[in-house]
């Protein structure tokens, strides 16, 4: 059996697929690209996940219907470089878990369930998910907390396997949590998407153990660092965000915002660097938070890109810099639609705006800048939180203590669902590209 049908048979289901009428029931094409769209989030995340397996062949771009998942699934081929032109959308998997009266789990079963509703890669370049969490956060990793409550998902234990909020521990008797991950990227890859995960590098926010704080000059835990990195690489993963990535080295530290040491230049050059060597993959791209201003002292620490340096507003800027950067093929600025610490309020007619400048404004597709766009862009919250409350705190909105309900409540209603067809609209003019 492959990943996914392990995956199936430890969830009590049979591997055998049908064709799926709700997703024919909103789907949108491209060329040969499909996803359905004009939804709400909980109209996939309450599905299961067979019905998610069932969808994602229904949405097959070769445009047949298999019965059984193919036996190998091979990453979307763009080559080397891929990550120099892609558009990251971060999925807060942690977000979307299964909220069940205290205690959050599953986030990547419903991850699962969200893909048939991203748009996958285009022509010319990738589309390449980013998931919040991988690792343990430090405190209540597993539960869910008060609205207002702190549960950072910024600081995180390493060497403690994966996060209970995101792995389904209730059937890592029958499937590993590594076999469970392979499984979610063999699925996002199907769907032709790239997959990559955030990851923290500031040494207060990172425990060994419980009484043990990371340490930079400690070259054991630098070791483990590179580790458990290159664990997750061979999982499929095949990009790393790097938070606070900007200041490696002591560099602009008087707009640093992350708590205790960063890696020096060089330490970080060579980790990066391990982490290609040791996975054995020429494909990585590493991003890195805010590196955009010293173009050359990114390119050379190994970044692929870097968030926060373009206007997204003005399209037309971003065209010059998309002709300016069109004959650098390992690195590039990149462009936010939003970040990690967005507060929200920003009308949905800026958000397509910003949407419409990432995936158009280039002479040549293959002159496109990469991009960073978080889950909110795509399904638009409730208007009472947004995406950095959701990385600092990790609430329930179950008014019944049900997962179903935290999935209807934590996302706008109908003027979401309505925006989210206005996003699929864009993107059928991009995949064909």
């Amino acid at each position: 059996m492959n990943n996914i049908e392990k995956l199936l048979k430890s969830l009590g289901e049979n591997v055998k697929l049908s064709p799926d009428a709700q997703t024919l029931e909103h789907i949108y094409v491209s060329g040969n690209k499909k996803w359905i769209a004009n939804i709400t989030p909980a109209e996939v995340l309450s599905r299961s996940v067979k019905d998610s397996i069932n969808s994602l062949m229904t949405l097959n771009e070769d445009g047949n219907f298999y019965e059984r998942i193919p036996k190998e699934i091979k990453t979307p081929n763009y080559g080397d470089n891929w990550g120099r032109f892609a558009n990251y959308i971060e999925i807060n998997n942690r977000a979307i878990a299964e909220m069940e009266n205290n205690r959050c789990k599953n986030g990547l079963l419903s991850t699962i369930k969200l893909l048939p509703a991203i748009p996958p890669s285009a022509k010319s370049w990738a589309n390449c998910i980013i998931l919040s969490q991988i690792f343990p956060n430090i405190y209540g990793d597993g539960y869910n907390k008060g609205i207002y409550e702190e549960n950072s998902i910024y600081g995180i234990k390493l060497n403690h396997k994966y996060s209970e909020n995101i792995i389904s521990t209730e059937i890592e008797d029958k499937i590993s949590a590594e076999t469970q991950l392979k499984a979610f990227n063999d699925l996002a890859h199907f769907h032709g998407l790239k997959t990559g995960f955030r990851t923290v590098i500031s040494a207060d926010q990172i425990k060994i153990s419980d009484d043990i704080v990371f340490d930079w000059k400690n070259k054991q835990h630098e070791e483990l660092f590179i580790r458990e990195h290159v664990k997750l690489i061979n999982t499929g993963f095949e990009a790393l965000f790097i938070d606070s990535a900007k200041h490696i080295g002591g560099y602009d530290m008087q707009n640093y915002a992350g708590v205790g040491e960063l890696p020096k230049y060089e330490q970080m050059q060579y980790i990066l660097h391990e982490i290609r060597k040791r996975s054995k993959k020429t494909t990585i791209s590493f991003a890195g938070e805010k590196s955009t201003e010293d173009f050359n002292r990114y390119e050379n620490l190994g970044l692929t890109t870097g968030t926060a340096f373009v206007e997204p507003d003005n399209y037309d800027e971003v065209k010059n810099w998309s002709i300016k950067f069109k004959y650098n093929r390992n690195y590039a600025p990149g462009i936010e639609v939003s970040n990690d610490n967005d507060t929200g309020g920003r009308p949905y007619e800026s958000r397509l705006n910003r949407i419409n400048s990432i995936l158009f404004a280039y002479e040549y597709p293959s002159d496109k800048l990469p991009s960073f766009m978080q889950m909110e862009d795509i399904f638009p919250l409730r208007y009472d939180t947004n995406t950095h409350h959701l990385m600092m705190t990790n609430p329930s909105y179950s008014t019944d203590g049900s997962p179903k309900s935290h999935f209807e409540n934590l996302f706008a209603k109908e003027d979401g669902k309505a925006y989210n067809a206005k996003v699929a609209d864009l993107f059928i003019y991009a995949l064909n590209m």
